[in-house]
């Protein structure tokens, strides 16, 4: 019986985890990149695993699945990761509620529990106790250096299941069973479109007629910690409640967005909300603004950058508060409420798309499930 073929573009995580879902199954899988290494959204992140961001149910449960499958292919693989959890801090009364009726709402699927100021201080010494009045802790988040495990879970897949890549190779046309970059052509019984938002240049009219769009954001790197300090758990605060959907669930949620309208209008017109991880080397990553539009200029703005540390002081105690390096990134993502884009643009031509800033979370688990669900 002759091998099944697929042609996967983009070496981004949703390439990397169809590949590895089709792989799993027999496939044998070539993926095309038009840089030397993927450049783009999937190593300008956090690096969090972050499943408390996503709503209890079938989200949730797809982004326990990738959780799953990340610390499979780190062990297998020797990827640096570290199950930290997560905790959201709480210094006023109304984001102390709302945890406590998220926790209410959700302990009984996930492992998380509001903890006393003493308790959250045991847990980070990161944390800023001046009014501290609790936190919601989270054990189920992980982290990896996106930066290096992505290059690092291709050379894996490339060792364990013969996956080809063919890098600065851009894909300029496909007419299925073939890819063309140029004049080369290769072909396979399926062609997976996994590129971001440069899926438009394969399907512009597609993409003009699909409730997509993009988000820029922007992040920074603070100095590796002195004599190995650690954080502990990653570190959000209370306006990454009113970002998240899993924090729907919270009756008084409302309220404090209304709190927030008024205090932090410039925070919220940005996009901002304000979490802080650690990678394997002591460095503090932190962020993010959300921007949406079809074109971005490639500028960060530094006032958006100082929004984002002013408010990260107001909860965090670092030891060296130098930074290092700060950039932006821009991901797709779809406006009508989806959480994603499949689509089957021909027989055998499938495009992967717009799971905005939840690649690294649900990736894995997403394709996973797309591809042994067919």
């Amino acid at each position: 019986m002759k091998q099944p073929s697929a042609i996967i573009i983009g070496a981004g995580i949703v390439g990397l985890a169809t590949a590895r879902a089709l792989a799993t199954l027999g496939y044998k899988v070539t993926i095309f990149e038009r840089n030397e290494r993927a450049v783009g959204a999937s190593i300008r992140n956090f690096g969090m695993i972050w499943p408390i961001g996503q709503a209890t149910g079938p989200l949730f449960e797809r982004a326990m699945l990738s959780r799953s499958i990340w610390k499979q292919v780190c062990s297998e693989a020797g990827i640096w990761h570290d199950e930290v959890g997560s905790m959201h801090l709480a210094y006023h009364d109304d984001e102390l509620q709302v945890i406590r009726e998220y926790v209410d709402a959700n302990q009984q699927y996930r492992d998380c529990t509001l903890l006393d100021p003493a308790q959250t201080l045991e847990k980070s010494a990161a944390v800023n106790p001046d009014g501290l009045k609790g936190a919601l802790w989270s054990g189920e988040e992980m982290i990896v250096e996106s930066r290096v495990a992505i290059g690092q879970v291709a050379k894996y897949l490339a060792e364990k299941y013969e996956v080809e890549f063919y890098w600065n190779t851009a894909i300029s046309q496909v007419q299925y069973p073939k890819v063309f970059s140029g004049k080369r052509s290769w072909e396979a019984d399926e062609v997976f479109v996994c590129s971001g938002a440069d899926f438009e240049t394969l399907y512009p009219e597609l993409f003009l007629e699909t409730h997509i769009t993009k988000c820029k954001l922007q992040m920074m790197r603070l100095v590796t910690q002195p004599d190995g300090w650690r954080i502990g758990p990653s570190l959000c605060g209370g306006l990454s409640m009113i970002h998240y959907p899993g924090f729907q669930t919270a009756a008084s949620l409302p309220q404090l967005r209304k709190r927030y309208e008024e205090q932090y209008a410039e925070y919220l017109k940005w996009g901002i909300h304000v979490m802080v991880s650690q990678n394997g080397g002591g460095e503090l990553t932190i962020g993010d603004s959300h921007e949406y539009g079809l074109v971005h200029d490639p500028f960060d703005k530094e006032f958006i950058n100082n929004l984002i540390k002013d408010y990260l002081h107001t909860f965090a105690n670092f030891k060296d508060w130098r930074q290092m390096q700060s950039w932006n990134g821009i991901y797709p993502k779809m406006m009508n409420g989806q959480t994603e884009l499949i689509l089957e643009v021909e027989s055998g031509v499938t495009i992967i798309n717009g799971i905005g800033g939840n690649g690294m979370t649900l990736s894995f688990g997403l394709c996973e499930q797309y591809i042994a669900g067919r």
